[in-house]
């Protein structure tokens, strides 16, 4: 692409900065869903859990969840829906079920079972990572990582610390309103999408089609070729770890709660921290991302995630509280590299359907990370050797760079990147 046609991309600093507020809402909502079970799942147990051994409260939940989110693969119909609709209507959709969703959790659900439907639809959604195309098609290539990290540190604002006590403790509602929540705040995000612009790229694309120039397609079938999948398995192998790593971290509320006697203030004073210093290690890791390059982020992410998780179970409690956060840094500082590098090693013309793909992929650890975490709750009732296993996913990742050698997009264009990936 010349430069010429590249400035029909840019966009006044005033829309960026806008774009950033909603696509972080959008990433707010996301989070929240995806990391709010931390919390909740003491509750959910002691609601539905009443006729089980309480020893084997977390690893049945553990099983039924991995059950409930099989359908999480078909999540390219979502994700590839940014090829055929747009960016901008598929923003939409996605506010609008995990909206609903959370709502249904309040009202709907007299069983377990009619719970994890609509947990399964709303955890349905936070696996597309929908909120990082607008940005990252619109940012300019030098800031690509630090606005897309922006995105996200916007998500990761400590509401799943905030709300519950406030929810619970001071307005004396219902657990489930911890997931209603999320309702109202799709009312507010409703409003601020109704100013935001089709992204400058996805245009181009669409103009093309109607010219003949491009070809339309349906999930990226028939456009999609070695290259991507060769990036597409390599991306879901990446995420795979991580995932399976989160379902692990999100037993942390459990561990406190449930093992050492945290209360649900203590715990979620613990997690605020955790989620202050997550904020923190999302910032520096775009930082890094756009300095060092992707590829070198990772592997400090990778190992660090590790080393912060294994040693849970051998700590001493009086220093374990300092662990968490340590772990929180990494965990974010990781996923970083995922919501940058996935999205802009893909070509426009497909973006959303290989993403769409790559994400179907990775929802193995949808139904494999909650199956291997009740396993390893039932082998390590104390959860010792669960925090070791944590850990030792996360070297996986580190063996994966070694071994593929991904292409470093740092500061390139996407018209860029699309030309030069070769492997």
């Amino acid at each position: 692409m010349t430069s010429e046609s590249m400035k029909t991309f840019v966009r006044s600093r005033q829309y960026l900065f806008y774009l950033i507020m909603l696509m972080g809402l959008v990433a707010i909502m996301d989070q929240y869903l995806s990391t709010i079970k931390t919390t909740a799942i003491p509750y959910i147990l002691r609601e539905y859990f009443t006729t089980v051994n309480p020893e084997e409260y977390a690893s049945v939940f553990s099983f039924w969840e991995g059950i409930y989110l099989i359908p999480t693969f078909f999540i390219f119909l979502l994700n590839g829906l940014n090829d055929i609709i747009g960016r901008k209507k598929s923003i939409l959709i996605l506010v609008l079920i995990m909206g609903f969703s959370s709502l249904a959790m309040v009202y709907l659900t007299p069983s377990f079972h009619m719970f994890m439907v609509f947990y399964g639809i709303a955890m349905f959604t936070t696996v597309s990572n929908m909120w990082t195309f607008p940005i990252g098609e619109e940012a300019p290539a030098a800031k690509r990582a630090k606005y897309v990290s922006i995105v996200y540190i916007i998500g990761l604002i400590p509401l799943q610390a905030l709300l519950p006590p406030i929810l619970i403790d001071v307005l004396g509602v219902h657990w489930k309103w911890m997931y209603g929540v999320m309702f109202l705040m799709m009312i507010p995000v409703l409003i601020l999408w109704m100013f935001m612009k089709e992204t400058g790229r996805y245009e181009r694309i669409k103009k093309e089609r109607q010219q003949g120039i491009r070809k339309k397609h349906w999930f990226g079938l028939g456009v999609i070729n070695k290259s991507d999948v060769r990036y597409i398995l390599f991306s879901a192998a990446i995420w795979i770890c991580w995932l399976t790593n989160s379902f692990f971290f999100f037993m942390a509320g459990t561990y406190f709660q449930e093992i050492h006697d945290y209360s649900l203030t203590n715990w979620s004073i613990l997690l605020l921290v955790t989620l202050i210093f997550a904020m923190i290690g999302g910032v520096t890791s775009g930082r890094y991302m756009d300095k060092i390059g992707r590829t070198k982020t990772l592997i400090i992410g990778s190992l660090g995630l590790a080393l912060s998780l294994s040693f849970w179970g051998f700590i001493p409690i009086n220093i374990l509280p300092i662990f968490p956060p340590i772990a929180g840094f990494f965990i974010s500082f990781s996923y970083t590299w995922i919501v940058v590098y996935i999205p802009e090693i893909f070509p426009t013309e497909r973006r959303g359907s290989c993403m769409g793909w790559t994400t179907t992929i990775a929802r193995v650890s949808y139904v494999g990370g909650p199956m291997l975490a009740s396993v390893m709750l039932v082998v390590s009732p104390m959860m010792e050797w669960f925090w070791v296993a944590a850990g030792l996913i996360m070297l996986i990742p580190v063996v994966l760079l070694y071994l593929f050698k991904p292409y470093e997009t740092q500061l390139k264009e996407l018209e860029d990147i699309e030309k030069e990936r070769i492997n």
